[in-house]
Formats: C-alpha cells, sequence, structure tokens
C-alpha cells in the first residue's frame, strides 16, 4: 500500500508540475508577478496532493514572518520546501545555482521570475554577484529565501552550513527569518516513497540585522538546527506510533 500510494502521488504531483508548466507560458509576456500566481497555484495543488500519500501538512509560526524585505534561512531536507515555502511570503526569490537557468523552460521560468543567481565558476566573484543581485531584490521589498547548507541533508545529518547566509547578511540591514522543519522524515531525499505522517514547517523568531557576521552564524545554525531535532524527533514518534 505504501508503494502504490507513493506511486500514485508521484504520478500526480508531476503531471501536476507539467500542467502548471504549460499554464505560465503566458506568463512570459505579462509581469513577473503573473507568473507568481502560478507559482503560488503550483505550491497549493502540490501540497493537496500530499494527501494522496498520506502526508498532512502543519504550518507553525507564520505571524512571526515581518513585512517587507528580509532574509529567509531554511533548512533543507526534500524537494517539499522548494515549492511550499512560496505561498508563505508576499514576493519571494530564491537563491539558485546559475546553472539550472540553463534547463529549457525551467530555466526561462527563474530568470523571468527575477530570481537571486550564484554563478559557482566566477569562484571569488559568486559571492559579490550573489549580493549585488540580494540587494537589488532586497531594494524591491522581496524576501530572499536561501538554504544555508545549498544542497538537501538528510535528517540527523550533520549540519555544513556555506558562509553564503552570512555574508548576505551582514551586507544588508534586513532581518533574517530561519525555518526549521521535518520533510525529509516524510519526503526522503533520492527515494521514491513518501511516508505518511505530518510535515511540520516552523518559522523561528526573527534574527534583527546588526549582529556581526560570526554572532549570526553562530545563531542562525543554533536556532534552526535544535527547532529541526525538535521537529524530527516529533515525526519519528509519529511513526512509531
Amino acid at each position: 500500500m505504501l508503494a502504490l500510494r507513493s506511486v500514485a502521488f508521484n504520478l500526480l504531483f508531476y503531471l501536476n508540475l507539467v500542467l502548471h508548466i504549460v499554464a505560465a507560458l503566458p506568463t512570459f509576456f505579462l509581469p513577473r508577478q503573473a507568473f507568481m500566481v502560478v507559482a503560488r497555484s503550483w505550491s497549493r495543488t502540490s501540497n493537496a496532493l500530499l494527501g494522496v500519500a498520506g502526508i498532512r501538512i502543519e504550518m507553525r509560526g507564520l505571524e512571526k514572518i515581518p513585512k517587507g524585505a528580509l532574509l529567509v534561512a531554511s533548512k533543507h531536507q526534500s524537494v517539499w520546501e522548494t515549492f511550499a515555502l512560496i505561498p508563505l511570503f508576499d514576493d519571494p526569490a530564491f537563491i539558485y545555482k546559475r546553472e539550472l537557468a540553463w534547463i529549457p523552460v525551467f530555466g526561462w521560468y527563474l530568470v523571468k521570475s527575477d530570481m537571486v543567481p550564484v554563478d559557482r565558476r566566477a569562484r571569488g566573484g559568486a559571492l559579490a554577484g550573489m549580493i549585488e543581485s540580494g540587494r537589488k531584490e532586497l531594494a524591491r521589498g522581496r524576501q530572499i529565501i536561501i538554504f544555508p547548507e545549498g544542497t538537501r541533508t538528510a535528517p540527523g545529518a550533520p549540519p555544513a552550513y556555506k558562509s553564503g547566509l552570512a555574508n548576505l547578511y551582514a551586507a544588508t540591514d534586513v532581518p533574517c527569518v530561519p525555518v526549521a522543519l521535518n520533510s525529509g522524515v516524510f519526503w526522503p531525499r533520492r527515494k521514491f516513497l513518501r511516508y505518511p505522517g505530518t510535515i511540520v514547517l516552523e518559522v523561528l523568531d526573527p534574527i534583527a540585522p546588526g549582529l556581526d557576521r560570526e554572532a549570526f552564524a553562530a545563531r542562525v545554525q543554533a536556532d534552526i538546527e535544535t527547532a529541526t531535532a525538535r521537529l524530527i524527533a516529533e515525526a519519528e514518534r509519529e511513526l512509531r506510533s
């Protein structure tokens, strides 16, 4: 039954993705916000489809999200948060690897929606380029979403935070909102199985601007990792019950 429900969800998830990609084609000729309407629809319908796999969604602490420009530092365990975060913010902009922009259609949407690219081939210039683009989007009142570890990590894996988040925080004058979650317990990376249970996303207390780089880096990692460990423990208890 687990395998059947997982297969059914995966088929519906990717069909839903294709339908939204097609539906978004006219937005190439419209303002960016037209594309974001389609992106939010994709996020909400994808979350609804998780019910096929027996997965529920719980969002905590949404009232803590400040208005206006800010940084969002989210734990990254699965594909889920790449779309689930979209409707939580007024005008989100993800930081992404520039090579993703070369993917036909998908990459075009990244460019169309003014996401923030990181060119890893630029070596020392990659950080400067990210900060310049990030400042530009923050000046427009947007919310910059970054996965501080740069890639998905399995639940319980040792954290490996990169310096990009701390450098971006130090170069801007906006608050940072840490986000913890346990999505990887129910939607594991590199597996097709989807385990029934409750994915919990928790918005933590915002970190005001003005901390030095090292103090900020230590605090944001401690906040996210402590809350994530608690949410993973909740998820594992649910799986055992």
